[in-house]
């Protein structure tokens, strides 16, 4: 968990301060400058999101497969399932947008030349992610529903 939330932070946070800090700044430098900065940036923050989307991953699927997955198949959780697989998909889109703003397919070219545009939805995307992520944690695991034997069984007695 601890792997899977740190490395959360440091790329969304990352991307908070490319969109709002690092851009801005750069607008300032003339286009030699602002390319040769937009290059060496990307060349060390690529290793990051490659990295970064890997653990996440990793320790998504983990965490999902072997600690909470069980928990919540016990008590036929089916809203903590549908929640959790939005929130992979939504992370799944979230992935290739940040491989596609440090990737350098020229199919992609578009979404690299719209680079405020695109960070701004990964920021959004990773602000609903976190929002359902906090959701499912503060809801934790519902009681057991009671089954349907016992519910005849309770409904006849005085």
């Amino acid at each position: 968990r601890v792997v899977h939330v740190g490395t959360a932070i440091a790329l969304v946070g990352g991307s908070v301060f490319m969109r709002f800090a690092l851009m801005p700044a750069a607008t300032e430098l003339n286009e030699a400058e602002h390319d040769g900065l937009r290059e060496r940036v990307l060349g060390y923050w690529r290793r990051f999101v490659h990295g970064g989307i890997t653990l996440l991953l990793a320790s998504g699927l983990y965490n999902y497969v072997f600690v909470t997955k069980p928990v919540h198949d016990e008590v036929d959780d089916g809203r903590y399932h549908m929640l959790v697989g939005i929130k992979m998909l939504l992370a799944v889109v979230l992935f290739f947008l940040a491989a596609a703003l440090v990737g350098r397919s020229n199919a992609l070219k578009g979404l690299r030349e719209k680079a405020r545009g695109t960070l701004t939805v990964m920021i959004i995307l990773a602000a609903v992610i976190v929002a359902i992520s906090g959701f499912l944690k503060i809801r934790g695991v519902p009681e057991p529903a009671v089954g349907a034997e016992n519910a005849e069984t309770t409904a006849l007695e005085p």
